[in-house]
């Protein structure tokens, strides 16, 4: 068999049995896929969930640093900061998500953690550009403007905050987090 079609076969197979939770069967055919085509990072990243879904997050961030090695995206990025995140090392995470948001500003789970690693280690005003940039790269502008209005009211730029709630809830007047913090700062 041709090795790039084998290599196909086995990285859907690994796919598949993940998403079916069958962790042994995902990791016998991303190996295999893996052998069939070293230069891809994608087993790699197949692998190295596997390992994170058996709580195994030293073998995780080895694989994950791999697939980094092979293909350095945000998505090998953001890996290693989940492992360093779950391993309770904050300011390399926040590092990593940091630098896969400079891959890709639309990266929503990259973000997210970066903004809550921010705050673990006393960075927030560090993540208001990348929030900005996310603002204009992602389709979930509502969520951004509100975590971007919710780092602005903690760093006390309560105005800047304010233009961002009055947008959110000028076009969705229901949204509970964009209420909540509009209220917080009337209070």
């Amino acid at each position: 068999m041709d090795n790039q079609l084998d290599y196909e076969i086995n990285k859907e197979l690994g796919e598949c049995y993940l998403f079916m939770g069958d962790f042994d069967k995902a990791e016998e055919y991303y190996r295999k896929a893996a052998s069939a085509n070293s230069k891809s990072a994608a087993p790699f990243m197949g692998l190295a969930t596997v390992a994170v879904q058996r709580a195994e997050l030293d073998k995780a961030l080895v694989l994950y640093q791999k697939a980094a090695t092979i293909e350095e995206t945000d998505k090998t990025l953001c890996g290693i900061g989940l492992v360093h995140m779950e391993k309770g090392e904050h300011t390399e995470a926040f590092d990593y998500f940091t630098r896969a948001l400079e891959k890709s500003s639309g990266n929503l789970v990259a973000l997210n953690c970066m903004v809550r690693e921010a705050y673990q280690t006393n960075q927030v005003d560090k993540t208001i550009s990348m929030l900005e940039s996310a603002l204009e790269a992602s389709e979930e502008k509502e969520a951004v403007r509100v975590t971007l209005a919710g780092c602005l009211i903690f760093l006390g730029r309560q105005s800047e905050a304010r233009e961002h709630l009055e947008i959110v809830l000028g076009s969705n007047p229901a949204n509970p987090n964009a209420k909540e913090l509009f209220e917080s700062m009337a209070a």
